[in-house]
């Protein structure tokens, strides 16, 4: 029976870092496997490895325990998306199993040869991106088109937000990046969540107008102090969580219009993926399946709380019609996990990546994810 190892706050290290012995048995068990290695082993009889992502109500499960990875002690560490990234690209990645942003993981794929990692069909977090666009509310901007010739900032132009923004624009309106000016703020006013950006994130692409905005200055203090038009952010800007009036959603009623979207399309934008370190899968083959398994138990754990008992714990006074209404357009299970029921959102994010000048080359789902894993059935 296997059993969940949770780090008691920051992991515990005695070996000096850089050997080779370290680099293996953080990559194994965490830190805190450095402090009792043999202590692990001795009680489970399992594989001992950490794993980072995000604490989610996916993921919760697995955090405390009431779902395990079959075979596995797993130390699990919460941490953000940017570091997540940089600690995978960086040649540090010595978490076995990690989140990780999708289109960042594209093109270091794409552009840096990068293969320490290979994605598994475990799409961690997905949004509807319509919502992320932010105009000044004296702007003159009214519709998707108005953003033409406008100014418009960001704090990193290559996310995986801005890629999925940027196509839709394309596709949905007839808006291209080099129709508009980009300003890269020099501070995010999300960083608390998302972490430090990855230097896979401020990729320039050639042919588009590029600027570095003034110093000192979030995105949401150039929107408000007139140095650009609109604003475009995986988070939402902190003027707007402020309700400061002069700034507005591009599409007030996103809702509608993403729902409208999906119909269309199929298409639910994927941010961040699962990774598992190809050596690591490749020296324990039943591995990517068992953690496959197990984030799939634990997502089916969310949806039997979503459905039982958040209408009583969560405070929006509407959630079980929320819930409903997004089961009757998108299916029972519209958070789908394997490659089939995501081949269509991933190729589409390829081509945008492809088109606006990011990746290379364009990516297929053989590139990217596990061999194994592209015939995991869809759960």
């Amino acid at each position: 029976m296997s059993r969940q190892q949770r780090a008691p706050g920051r992991p515990c290290v005695r070996q000096m870092p850089g050997s080779a012995h370290t680099r293996r048995a953080v990559l194994l068990g965490g830190a805190a496997a450095l402090c009792a290695p043999a202590l692990v082993r001795a009680q489970t009889g399992d594989l001992a490895l950490s794993v980072s992502s995000y604490r989610l109500d996916r993921t919760a499960a697995l955090f405390d325990g009431t779902v395990s990875i079959d075979g596995v002690a797993a130390t699990f560490f919460e941490d953000t998306i940017g570091d997540m990234n940089t600690r995978a690209f960086s040649g540090e990645g010595n978490r076995a199993v990690t989140e990780i942003g999708l289109h960042p993981f594209m093109l270091a794929h794409a552009n840096e040869g990068f293969r320490d990692y290979a994605l598994l069909p475990v799409p961690l977090l997905r949004q509807f991106r319509h919502k992320s666009i932010f105009v000044r509310a004296d702007s003159g901007i009214k519709t998707a088109q108005d953003l033409k010739g406008r100014r418009v900032g960001t704090p990193g132009y290559s996310s995986t937000s801005l890629t999925w923004i940027r196509g839709i624009l394309r596709d949905e309106y007839g808006v291209a990046p080099s129709d508009m000016a980009w300003v890269i703020a020099n501070k995010d006013s999300s960083s608390g969540e998302a972490g430090a950006i990855s230097a896979q994130e401020q990729v320039n692409p050639e042919g588009v107008t590029i600027e570095t905005g003034p110093p000192g200055l979030d995105e949401s203090e150039l929107l408000l102090n007139g140095e650009v038009d609109a604003l475009i952010h995986a988070g939402t800007p902190a003027a707007f969580i402020a309700g400061d009036p002069r700034v507005q959603r591009l599409f007030a009623d996103a809702r509608t219009v993403e729902r409208n979207y999906f119909r269309r399309t199929g298409i639910f934008p994927i941010m961040h993926m699962l990774a598992i370190r190809r050596d690591m899968a490749a020296e324990h083959p039943w591995l990517a399946k068992a953690v496959f398994d197990a984030y799939v138990t634990a997502k089916a754990t969310a949806y039997d709380r979503m459905i039982r008992w958040n209408w009583a714990t969560d405070m929006l006074p509407w959630y079980a019609a929320e819930v409903e209404d997004t089961r009757a357009l998108m299916g029972h299970n519209f958070y789908p996990y394997g490659l089939e029921a995501n081949r269509k959102t991933l190729e589409t994010l390829f081509r945008y990546s492809h088109d606006q000048g990011l990746a290379q080359s364009v990516l297929t789902v053989e590139d990217v994810f596990l061999d194994e894993s592209l015939t995991f059935e869809n759960a």
